[in-house]
């Protein structure tokens, strides 16, 4: 149960209300079989389990016997800032699929001489759009003579926002896609050039693999981190070609860089000049380590691009949905520069149609995909999705008693009815999260001090 003294008194009332109600225990285990999702999905309708030999009903359920009459299934949103507890799944699918593009993984199908393959973590940024509050690396101070703290709200906005380039900045946002499209095709060429073999050849003995996922930096530029792999014809499972070393791929990605055909023209309109967007003139190239403990080993690189994963634009300041009308940022308290990106993006939203910023202008131009990745890397979402589906069904029969999947049929019919919570019900449910979080977060302590105990041992 939540705190009730920190409660607002119309959110208790609530909550009693649904404390109270005879079906709450059905409505609890409803949220629970959710993870807690804060914004479930209402469902109405009815299932049926036949055997299909005979035609004998084995199972019946209704939604009319539910709490409230609807069924409640998880909302898979994958932003942390909309639903913590379906982002902790997404971001959990997302660690499996990176790393098993990297150490294998026997139960997706992907050998661990995985290993052995040219691979790389890359970080790829955008140019400068003027000059802004840092921290050096260098540890000296910033331009402005201060010593920011990492929590320092300055950091990322501009020196001078009067001469900063706004229409710069969500123009290269809204291109970033185009850009990492350019980059891969002029990498393929780059590696065969330095392979002295034709593009013919490359794809008949080398296949190069990518997942990357972007990052909204304090100014609010998108950038992109990826891992990149080369491997034989057929993806992981097969060995590269001799001539595929990890120096040969770095020395290929540094140039496709820079390369002129990886830039995008924008064409001028009205006040606004050509542009030549490009990415930023430095580049992070390093090999992803098979074990240790630096920052480029195979578990902390999986683990950075889940945690990116489940985030976006809300991270500078900006609404972490569409906008409908400028006033909005101020009712949303949203901070000076995110709201001059937002800005921009509705100016030029007339001038460049075809580019939707405005309806991209809460993800401050951005309008790709955070988490990508090319078809043979690795296994998907929709696998790993599958395979929990396929689990908790099980789970759901042999608590039934019924018989398995081959010889039964199973007939449904369900419509959308709703979503979200009540005030109460988000209350409580956040409380389920927080249990099944702390119950998780127990079990993993448990299991490291176990291994840990066995490594002793040994």
């Amino acid at each position: 149960m939540p705190d009730t003294n920190t409660l607002d008194p119309v959110v208790l009332a609530d909550v009693l209300r649904v404390a109270s109600a005879a079906d709450f225990e059905q409505w609890r285990e409803q949220i629970r079989r959710t993870g807690g999702c804060s914004n479930p999905i209402h469902l109405t309708g009815w299932s049926v389990v036949k055997d299909k030999t005979t035609g004998q009903v084995l199972h019946h359920t209704d939604t009319g016997e539910q709490p409230g009459g609807r069924l409640r299934v998880a909302c898979g949103n994958r932003r942390a800032s909309r639903c913590q507890p379906c982002a902790y799944l997404y971001a959990g699918d997302a660690y499996r699929i990176i790393r098993a593009g990297l150490a294998g993984d026997d139960a997706i199908g992907i050998r661990q001489e995985v290993r052995e393959h040219p691979r790389v973590f890359l970080t790829l940024t955008a140019p400068s759009f003027g000059r802004v509050h840092n921290i050096p690396d260098t540890g000296a101070r910033c331009r402005c003579g201060t010593h920011h703290a990492m929590a320092d709200p300055a950091l990322g906005t501009p020196l001078d926002p009067e001469t900063y380039d706004y229409a710069g900045a969500v123009l290269f946002n809204n291109h970033a896609g185009e850009l990492w499209h350019r980059f891969i095709n002029r990498l393929r060429r780059e590696l065969a050039t330095r392979a002295g073999i034709t593009q013919t050849a490359f794809r008949e003995t080398a296949r190069l693999t990518f997942a990357k996922v972007a990052e909204f930096q304090d100014r609010g530029a998108i950038h992109f981190h990826a891992v990149i792999r080369l491997d034989g014809p057929d993806g992981p499972d097969s060995a590269p070609p001799s001539w595929a070393t990890l120096d040969l791929l770095t020395d290929a990605i540094r140039a496709a860089r820079k390369h002129p055909y990886t830039a995008v023209t924008v064409p001028a309109r009205s006040d606004q000049p050509t542009r030549v967007l490009r990415w930023g003139i430095k580049d992070d190239v390093r090999p992803i380590k098979a074990f240790g403990t630096d920052d480029v080993s195979e578990g902390k690189v999986a683990a950075y691009v889940a945690k990116y994963a489940t985030k976006a634009a809300e991270t500078t300041g900006t609404l972490d949905r569409r906008i409908g009308e400028l006033t909005e940022l101020d009712r949303a308290h949203v901070p000076e520069h995110a709201r001059r990106l937002i800005r921009a993006c509705h100016d030029l939203n007339p001038l460049y149609p075809d580019r939707k910023l405005w309806q991209w202008a809460h993800m401050l131009g951005f309008r790709g995909h955070f988490l990508t990745k090319s078809r043979a890397y690795s296994t998907t979402f929709g696998e790993r999705r599958g395979v929990r589906a396929d689990y908790r069904a099980a789970q759901q029969r042999e608590h039934l008693g019924l018989p398995d999947l081959d010889t039964t049929l199973v007939l449904a019919h369900w419509q959308y009815a709703g979503h979200g919570h009540t005030p109460g019900e988000s209350a409580l449910a956040a409380s389920i999260a927080h249990d099944i979080a702390l119950n998780r977060e127990t079990a993993r302590e448990e299991l490291l001090d176990q291994r840990a105990s066995e490594g002793a041992a040994a």
